[in-house]
């Protein structure tokens, strides 16, 4: 090399390094054979805290790796490396007062002419702010899916919900051998109710019910849900059919005791409920639809024999 193009590669040089140090980009290089840094921006004490000539080795690099991260991304960083595979590797950075901060480092194996590695040069780049708003974003994907699953007047578990939960019971059912109850309910003469009062009032209406039918799900794994329009439902594991006709009956005199008026009803001068109660200890040759047609035909029994009352038979 002549002394003239040295003379003209180290100003270059200069200012490469002027450029990589006013980036946000935090560059560094790693010695293979000692682990040692042979560099690092002095961007890394604005970012950290920690000061350049701290970075001594790659230990220090991990140690400064938060804890629930550390063995995680340094077992794969090192794989990578020795592979000779550039990677980029995503985790918590503790800075020297104790908070985090998000790393990304994006790291490039220079590999010796055998393909071993011989260097490891990377960036290191400061992404909080992103995973700030990945973890916002999974927030809300988690409260859509939430309301997907939400009755939209009631705030109470939807027919998708309600489908869902049937599906898992009957299947827990199925396995132990243990008995799984269903209870139909609907409010009586509904549509008159919303003919006298209104449908913003016979909106209040429903979602009173609902209010008040939901606290009749006392147990872990009871569930309530709106089933369409005026009808709910409520699911109730190892539930037989002594135990499900007490649910039902208290679920009656709640909204008997709560007397909501209705002038239009044909059986009481408050709103009512009518209710069909099915019983079943599931075997795999049974049918979930099935099981709950028959709590269907149940409840429509309970009107036939004059609303206000629940059917425990067709």
């Amino acid at each position: 090399m002549t002394d003239t193009t040295q003379e003209q590669m180290e100003p270059d040089s200069t200012v490469y390094k002027t450029l990589l140090e006013s980036t946000k980009a935090i560059p560094w290089k790693i010695d293979w054979s000692s682990m040692q840094f042979t560099y690092i921006g002095p961007q890394i004490e604005q970012l950290l805290g920690w000061a350049p000539e701290s970075w001594k080795s790659a230990d220090d690099w991990a140690m400064r790796i938060h804890a629930e991260d550390r063995e995680a991304v340094v077992n794969f960083c090192i794989s990578q490396s020795k592979a000779g595979a550039d990677h980029e590797a995503d985790y918590r950075a503790l800075t020297r007062d104790g908070e985090h901060i998000w790393i990304r480092d994006v790291v490039h194996v220079v590999r010796n002419e055998d393909g071993s590695p011989n260097a490891l040069i990377g960036f290191m780049f400061d992404i909080t702010e992103r995973k700030k708003t990945e973890a916002r974003l999974i927030e809300l994907q988690k409260e859509l899916e939430a309301l997907s699953y939400r009755d939209g007047l009631t705030n109470v578990a939807n027919r998708r919900m309600f489908d869902s939960a049937l599906e898992v019971e009957w299947a827990n059912a199925v396995s132990s051998r243990a008995p799984l109850s269903l209870i139909m309910l609907d409010i009586d003469y509904f549509k008159q109710y919303n003919d006298r009062y209104g449908h913003i009032r016979g909106d209040e209406c429903l979602k009173q019910v609902a209010r008040i039918l939901s606290e009749t799900a006392t147990r872990s794994r009871d569930f309530f849900a709106r089933y369409g329009g005026e009808e709910f439902v409520l699911i109730l594991p190892e539930c037989d059919e002594k135990a499900a006709l007490q649910v039902a009956q208290r679920c009656r005199n709640l909204i008997i005791d709560a007397a909501i008026p209705h002038a239009s009803s044909q059986v009481a001068e408050t709103v009512t409920i009518s209710q069909g109660v099915a019983t079943i200890v599931p075997s795999p040759m049974d049918q979930r639809i099935e099981f709950l047609e028959l709590a269907d035909r149940r409840l429509y029994r309970a009107k036939q024999l004059g609303r206000n009352c629940i059917a425990v038979d067709e």
